[in-house]
């Protein structure tokens, strides 16, 4: 039987400065509805994917959290198979979600909320400068002569971003800006799609010595839109520039000069293996330079995480508090940006200062093993299928928003915490056959197990996701109806909207962002170490 606990004894785990993962096992949309500060989202749908990399320690503390709901208790189908993967040391918040709430403690909305909470504090003790999208517009107007540079990813910047922006993930502002700056006097403008970025992107060159003026753009493209100003769709311009050799030793310079600052080592490898090898401590080793590069060379066991995101959505990569954390890169600028963010964050963290060329031996993460007894389909096979049956269940697990883009005829959405219960609603019977369709075959395999398990004798999984159904030609639903929202737990209408057009959402989420502050207690706050103005 699975151990549970009250709120409280969360509470007091959660500040007892011993290492620590919790988890929420809820879906996306359910999460950023409404969840402790520190938890971190672990989907059901993704469990045993996702796990290994977040809670690498089979021996760490875990406790997972749900919505409480005692007909389908989550969180310990969630400990069920934690143990299956062999961590020893999981325990249940009793009552999920609704009982932390019920304890006066705050939920909080959204995503990434301790990296959120990070730029509003950095923004209110290093008064970082900004400027409002009408003062750039009026700049502009006046002829003024500035760089203004996208924080965020390639991807989002593609999508749409302030006119005449060029994209530079923060992960690279270190690097890439000096050789993109005509002068030490010419002004630098950072933006995101909100407020993080822009701050922490800002923050960051002014951190490391900077000469020219920095300014963050308030409320990054959200501001521009809600100004009244049109964003351009479908950029192209991205920062690759290398640094000439004087460049690149003055950029290194500053960023060690900024290690120094805040007291954060430079690992040798030996040292760096020590960290690996402990076997009571979490180390995670994460190569933050870009996905080219990473893809090119990288050490054998590291794990991808491009600089900006993560310190920008530092709970993607990070599950355990009281871990510690080794970054690096290949020419000693970016990683020690990365770590002094991390630092701020609370978080244990060093630079490896032979970057990508050190020899280190990194332990195997636990991980399923995804061999499965579940049939696959082809387009032959399940056109075959299809004819046959006399009753087929077609059940689709990708995306909400995939599935109300077009799905099969017939086809019901359903998600992996919700599949059994749906199946049972539907009549569905043990000797019936389903056909699951997933984005990703492993998806597939972790619902179509929980089937098997339940006693569900002939579940499938097509080859290529949705894809095989159409290339078997069979009939697709035509106009279908959107689902109901309150069905969609995989979507964070709060978050997505405000991307739509929609000035409300945009509005909401720029509130929700200055207020995280006010919404913190003490102990939430206390675990942040932003350094003073100028780095005092």
């Amino acid at each position: 039987m699975t151990h549970a606990i009250d709120a409280a004894t969360l509470r007091g785990w959660l500040n007892d400065g011993q290492p620590i993962a919790l988890f929420d096992v809820r879906e996306h949309g359910q999460y950023g509805e409404g969840h402790p500060f520190f938890a971190v989202p672990l989907p059901y749908s993704r469990l045993e994917l996702d796990v290994g990399q977040l809670a690498p320690r089979r021996a760490e503390r875990i406790v997972l959290s749900d919505d409480g709901d005692v007909e389908n208790p989550v969180a310990a189908h969630a400990a069920r198979r934690l143990a299956d993967l062999g961590y020893l040391n999981v325990t249940v918040l009793d009552g999920g979600a609704p009982a932390w709430a019920a304890a006066g403690y705050t939920l909080f909305k959204g995503v990434n909320v301790p990296s959120k909470t990070l730029g509003e504090l950095v923004e209110h003790i290093q008064h970082t400068p900004r400027l409002s999208a009408d003062d750039l517009v009026a700049r502009r107007a006046a002829g003024e002569s500035f760089v203004l540079v996208d924080g965020r990813t390639e991807e989002e910047h593609r999508k749409m971003t302030v006119p005449g922006a060029l994209s530079c993930p923060n992960g690279e502002l270190a690097l890439r800006l000096p050789a993109l700056l005509p002068n030490p006097n010419t002004p630098v403008v950072v933006h995101c799609a909100g407020r993080t970025r822009s701050i922490i992107g800002a923050q960051t060159l002014l951190n490391l010595g900077l000469p020219n003026p920095v300014l963050a753009l308030e409320n990054g493209t959200q501001g521009w839109h809600l100004a009244g100003h049109a964003l351009e769709h479908g950029s192209d311009r991205f920062a690759v520039a290398v640094p000439s050799a004087p460049v690149l030793a003055a950029a290194r310079e500053r960023s060690a000069r900024l290690l120094q600052r805040f007291g954060l080592p430079a690992l040798s490898t030996a040292q760096a293996q020590q960290w690996l090898d402990d076997t009571h401590r979490t180390t995670y080793l994460f190569d933050i330079r870009s996905a080219d590069e990473f893809a090119r060379r990288t050490i054998d066991g590291a794990v991808h995480a491009p600089g900006g995101q993560l310190v920008q959505a530092t709970d993607r990569y990070i599950g355990v508090r009281g871990s510690r954390v080794i970054v690096f890169d290949d020419e000693g600028v970016r990683a020690p940006v990365v770590a002094s963010w991390l630092h701020q964050l609370g978080y244990e963290t060093a630079v490896l200062a032979d970057g990508v060329d050190a020899s280190l031996q990194v332990r195997a993460r636990p991980k399923l093993d995804v061999t499965s007894a579940l049939p696959v389909l082809n387009a032959d096979l399940l056109q075959a299928l299809h004819i046959a049956a006399q009753r087929l269940a077609v059940i689709d697990l990708r995306e909400s928003a995939a599935f109300e883009r077009g799905h099969a005829s017939g086809a019901v959405w359903s998600i992996r915490p919700r599949l059994l219960q749906q199946l049972r609603a539907l009549g569905v019977a043990h000797a019936d056959p389903v056909v699951l369709i997933a984005s990703e075959p492993d998806v597939a395999i972790l619902a179509g197990g929980d089937l098997l398990e339940a006693g569900y004798r002939h579940v499938y999984r097509t080859d290529n996701g949705y894809a095989t159904w159409q290339s078997a030609g069979l009939p697709q639903a035509v106009a279908p109806e959107p689902l109901p929202a309150r069905a969609r737990i995989d979507y964070l209408f709060f978050v997505h909207d405000r991307h739509e057009g929609n000035r409300d959402a945009a509005r909401a989420y720029l509130a929700w962002e200055i207020g995280l502050i006010a919404q913190c207690a003490p102990d939430e706050l206390g675990v942040f170490r932003i350094a003073g103005p100028g780095l005092d």
